[in-house]
């Protein structure tokens, strides 16, 4: 098989050319085609100078997936990137598209970096629980400094090429002309000058000079990085850079990334990273199944939801047309909405001319007939049966044929709201989080008629909108809310047992939550749903309405609030709690933070379980990205399914037993077999 690495002699300056599609990932044959060429470059008079390039879209963009979790085969990356910085005759990469990860290392390890104008620089190996690791935390700082080098290797995010000149990692932009050409021009200009070598630059002495870099960086970015242990040992990784020698400092590199590999963080973030790949893939779907073609949406709703929803399409450069039954709700929605791009504006993430342009294709209307040549419509309504079926009624009538109607129910049954039309099988749940314009997770539900071509059209329509979708059958609740129920109850019974709310928000929090069940509600709404009546209380919820404690927007819910929304725990409410308690002849007693932990955790692995054996989830990693994007579950822990897994389905099986909680079979047969939910 030829190599994927081949070289040509332009004059005095060797070109060493990838062409390992579709991303030039560094397997194995790429490694030793690279060493082998620097060795070629090294061992041939005639050459002074050399080119690193790729062919295809991209520069080397990491290392290949394909490998994970087998045994290492050499050239190993630091091997390769140590020798082409040892090379006495200058070299040069030349960059475009993304040189990320181990693709960055390389550029590092090269004296010199040029670059196209939309070129980006990364080392995002902390997005998998790891470091770089062929020596990138060492080389970056030496280059740019601790204090550039800190968000590279500690958030994982890429910048664009003329950020990186900005920061000295990149040397040279080229605007006008052929890359390659421009490379060997510059190579050429180099021949003959002092050869800089990152591993023996001074830059990083910045962190050294000022250890306060380090400590403001944390401080900044504290909430961001709370649980995680890679981006701790990325800050770990560059303070060495400073204060080691190179030598000792690749060590010490070598030390947190191998412990980091071996860790239950970093295979929990691996597999998230195939997790939402797979999400994508519908096993009983064609892959050629044939789009329907998306050039205008409808939504019918413009409140928090509808507005949110709306904005997903308006910012991809899909037109919208937003129905409301009056005007000044639908005044009121299409201002909210502008107010929301124009704080986005605020913040540097938008232009106003992006602004206007968003605005602009969004069409207010109070007539379903503007409905009519839309290709998907998305209604937003209130959460009743019967209004839905009103809605899907009327849209059955106007939508022309072959267009999508889809409902944002979080909780009611697609299939019936799918008989008040006559095309069953254009019907389909998109279940948006709120707020719907920020939040990650798009449910895709299939109704039992839903098409093929629907849905493959709903999953490639996510992406277009920077959504992360995943399948869910039919059920109350999906799969998300139906496993939030689960802990729900457990969370309202736990209190009436003795537990403190806040002891059962804290036990979420210290697990990775950035909030727990009781935070949530106040966040929320108390009085969502309330019948009003503060004579009819059933639950303790009831009960705190009924007292005018609706959550923050009232100053007070299950926690007091002050004016910066500051939460404490309330005398008041644990009172109501206890009367409440003492009223349904619970009696309390003390609860420790495991059981609290258990009870509200093992029941929503066994409800995950009962979604896999009814076949409402694909696969059990859909479960883990629905979790992760939808409801706060630490990524580091690989969501539900996967924590389950890591500390074994029999721990789930005893603990659930123990608490006299239900056990579905699906969930005790894995765990008899000694078996994983994910494979």
């Amino acid at each position: 098989m030829p190599s994927p690495i081949s070289t040509e002699k332009q004059g005095n300056v060797l070109v060493v050319t990838s062409d390992n599609p579709p991303v030039n990932a560094l397997g194995q044959a790429v490694r030793q085609g690279l060493k082998e060429a620097i060795e070629q470059a090294g061992s041939d008079s005639d050459v002074e100078a050399v080119v690193i390039r790729c062919d295809g879209r991209t520069f080397f963009a990491g290392a290949d997936i394909t490998e994970f979790g087998k045994p290492p085969q050499g050239p190993s990356l630091p091997e390769v990137c140590d020798a082409i910085e040892a090379s006495d005759k200058p070299v040069v990469a030349a960059i475009h598209g993304t040189a990320l990860g181990g693709g960055c290392e390389v550029a590092l390890a090269c004296h010199y970096r040029i670059a196209v104008a939309d070129a980006k620089l990364g080392l995002p190996e902390v997005k998998l629980g790891l470091i770089p690791g062929a020596a990138g935390t060492q080389r970056l700082p030496r280059l740019v400094g601790a204090e550039a080098a800190l968000p590279l290797v500690v958030m994982g995010n890429p910048i664009p090429a003329k950020k990186a000149q900005g920061i000295g990692l990149v040397d040279h932009i080229v605007t006008d002309g052929d890359l390659k050409d421009a490379a060997i021009s510059f190579a050429q200009s180099k021949i003959g000058a002092d050869i800089p070598r990152t591993s023996e630059m001074t830059n990083n002495q910045d962190g050294v000079k000022n250890p306060d870099i380090f400590d403001d960086f944390r401080a900044k970015n504290g909430r961001k990085l709370r649980g995680f242990d890679a981006p701790n040992a990325g800050i770990a990784a560059v303070k060495a850079a400073g204060e080691m020698s190179f030598a000792e400092g690749v060590k010490k590199e070598r030390e947190l990334f191998t412990q980091l590999m071996m860790g239950t963080q970093s295979a929990a973030m691996q597999h998230y990273f195939f997790a939402e790949r797979a999400a994508n893939k519908i096993d009983d779907v064609p892959s050629d199944t044939k789009l329907i073609d998306v050039k205008k949406v409808g939504i019918i709703g413009a409140g928090t939801m509808g507005g949110g929803i709306a904005m997903n399409f308006l910012s991809a450069g899909i037109p919208v047309t937003m129905l409301e039954m009056k005007q000044d709700a639908l005044d009121r929605g299409t201002g909210v909405m502008r107010k929301n791009y124009e704080n986005t504006a605020k913040r540097g993430r938008m232009t106003e001319e992006q602004v206007e342009g968003a605005m602009n294709l969004l069409t207010p209307t109070l007539s379903y007939d503007d409905l009519a040549d839309c290709d998907l419509v998305i209604e937003a309504v209130y959460e009743n049966m019967d209004v839905k079926k009103e809605v899907f009624a009327k849209l059955d009538e106007v939508v022309k044929d072959g267009a999508i109607l889809a409902s944002n129910t979080s909780y009611l049954d697609i299939d019936e709201i799918a008989t008040a039309t006559k095309r069953p099988g254009y019907v389909i749940g998109l279940h948006f989080f709120s707020p719907a314009n920020v939040m990650k997770l798009l449910e895709v539900v299939r109704g039992e008629k839903t098409r093929d071509d629907v849905l493959a059209t709903a999953m490639k329509l996510s992406k277009t909108i920077g959504k992360v979708a995943a399948v869910s059958g039919v059920c109350p609740g999906f799969i998300g809310n139906r496993m939030l129920s689960k802990r729900q109850e457990q969370a309202n019974q736990l209190i009436l047992e003795g537990a403190n709310y806040w002891e059962v928000d804290d036990v979420l929090l210290e697990f990775g939550f950035p909030m727990g069940p009781f935070q949530m509600g106040d966040l929320a709404g108390l009085d969502i749903g309330w019948h009003r009546d503060p004579n009819k209380v059933t639950t303790v919820r009831e009960a705190l309405c009924a007292a005018g404690r609706f959550g923050q927007k009232a100053g007070k819910g299950f926690y007091d609030y002050d004016e910066a929304r500051n939460r404490t725990p309330s005398d008041e409410v644990k009172k109501i709690i206890a009367d409440f308690a003492e009223k349904e002849g619970n009696e309390q007693r003390d609860i420790s933070k495991d059981e609290i932990r258990e009870r509200l955790l093992y029941p929503m692995v066994n409800e995950g379980a009962k979604i896999l054996d009814e076949g409402m989830a694909q696969r059990a990693s859909d479960i883990d990205v629905v979790w992760i994007n939808g409801y706060g579950w630490p990524l580091y822990t690989g969501g539900p399914m996967f924590w389950a897994d890591t500390i074994g389905l029999k721990t789930v099986v005893d603990g659930l037993k123990k608490h006299d909680l239900p056990v579905s079979d699906y969930l005790a047969k894995k765990a008899e077999a000694g078996e994983r939910f994910n494979k």
